[in-house]
């Protein structure tokens, strides 16, 4: 009943791409596998060999095709499969507009929008590396990495980056690695190749996978006019996989010459700075010496106008003038002849000095 209801169904036109292809000489079927180039999903196509071999160019693995096919159903052994009427190579003005109109729809959900973009980091603890087994591209990143930065860590996955695998394998590791804590930023990188050998990066599925990567996503693929949609989400595109090496890290001989340039800078800075409060500092001791020194010039110059003052009004300048102080021994000012008695022991001060006299009376002087 399956097979009937299966028989009543008319032809479809599937786009694939050749994942297996079989031909046995001589034989009058020829089988291929036939697989979505967006999902992980083959079906079985039957061709009459003269229509394969009608088709130009000839068919091979990995090539994207169009096919008009009925499905079948095989009831002894439970299988269902398609059997080719009209079989049409893609050709690349088929797979560009294709690609533009899947550029359009991601572009108009926002998933190529700057504001989604991560910075890169300055300088990455480990970095995530997707590329071919093996490869040139490989090789670059690497070296130049080491080279710029020595002693970086890598975490490599060598997948298929080209044919019917490449899209599942880059996805799968694209995503493994954004898994791990320590990884700052993933590359993938390839090297140069045609439009048809650049679709895996731009396919829907691995596109949207790299959007919603939650660390930094750097695409190095091809050369710098290469442009599959993979440049468009990624968080940075690199024109080359030796490019991307450049940008990831930094180079320790441009960072040694920026802190040099910046340590010589600061010290001149400082040497200027401390000659400047040095020379302020000078002038204000200059200037603190000259005020103390007029202050005190104009207290000497008052110590001494008060010092004639009191030379003035001190009994010293009456002993200049040739006057004498006379007092008792005892120092008791003698101001009135009769307070002397005769033969009284004396003290005569005058200006330079002093000398002991004994009173007499006065007849005798």
């Amino acid at each position: 009943m399956v097979g009937e209801w299966i028989g009543r169904l008319g032809g479809v036109w599937m786009d694939g791409q050749i994942a297996e292809l079989r031909p046995r000489p001589g034989a009058r079927n020829i089988y291929l596998v036939l697989r979505d180039p967006d999902v992980d999903m083959s079906l079985t196509v039957v061709a009459d060999a003269a229509l394969i071999g009608g088709v130009s160019p000839p068919l091979e693995q990995g090539q994207r095709i169009v096919v008009h096919a009925k499905p079948e159903y095989w009831t002894g052994r439970g299988s269902l499969q398609f059997r080719a009427k009209e079989i049409r190579p893609v050709g690349l003005g088929t797979l560009l507009e294709q690609l533009e109109r899947l550029r359009a729809l991601l572009a108009a959900e926002g998933v190529f929008s700057p504001e989604r973009k991560n910075p890169l980091p300055f300088l990455p603890r480990r970095i995530g590396l997707v590329c071919g087994r093996n490869s040139a591209a490989m090789h670059d990143v690497l070296v130049n990495v080491e080279d710029r930065w020595p002693g970086i860590a890598f975490e490599v996955r060598e997948v298929a980056v080209q044919g019917v695998q490449a899209v599942a394998a880059v996805t799968a590791a694209v995503q493994e690695l954004d898994s791990i804590a320590d990884i700052d930023v993933i590359v993938i990188a390839r090297g140069g190749g045609s439009v048809e050998d650049l679709l895996p990066f731009s396919n829907e599925s691995l596109v949207r996978a790299v959007a919603a990567c939650l660390t930094p996503v750097v695409s190095a693929i091809g050369h710098e006019q290469d442009a599959p949609l993979l440049d468009l989400v990624a968080d940075f595109r690199a024109s080359t996989p030796t490019d991307a090496a450049k940008r990831i890290v930094p180079s320790w001989h441009e960072q040694f010459a920026i802190v040099s340039a910046l340590q010589a800078r600061s010290a001149s800075v400082l040497r200027t700075r401390l000659d400047r409060e040095g020379s302020v500092a000078e002038d204000m001791l200059r200037r603190i010496r000259t005020r103390v020194a007029n202050q005190v010039e104009s207290a000497a110059r008052d110590v001494e106008h008060l010092a004639a003052r009191v030379r003035a009004l001190s009994p010293a300048a009456t002993l200049d003038r040739g006057y004498a102080i006379v007092t008792t021994v005892d120092s008791t000012i003698i101001r009135d002849a009769d307070e002397v008695s005769i033969g009284q022991e004396l003290r005569v001060r005058v200006a330079k000095g002093s000398f002991t006299v004994q009173a007499r009376k006065a007849e005798e002087v």
